[in-house]
């Protein structure tokens, strides 16, 4: 991926829109969806560098949805 591609809104965007439709979806296997949610879970929840302020935390959680959705859609392409 290219790093401009990283900071377009029309990638982002993309990434937001179809998070939530891929972990509902029936056709994404079980373990694919916990690879997303467990470690974004214990990212959140476990201590981390900076205590109240969660925007290392966000950084994560963003970047496990990027690939969660690269991985996804190259399973299941978008309807």
């Amino acid at each position: 991926m290219k790093w401009k591609s990283w900071w377009s809104l029309r990638h982002w965007s993309h990434i937001f829109r179809r998070t939530l439709p891929l972990l509902t979806s029936g056709e994404i296997p079980f373990t694919d969806k916990l690879l997303l949610v467990v470690p974004a879970l214990l990212y959140w929840v476990l201590p981390d560098v900076l205590p109240w302020i969660p925007i290392d935390d966000m950084a994560v959680t963003m970047l496990l949805m990027d690939w969660f959705v690269t991985r996804a859609e190259r399973k299941i392409p978008k309807a």
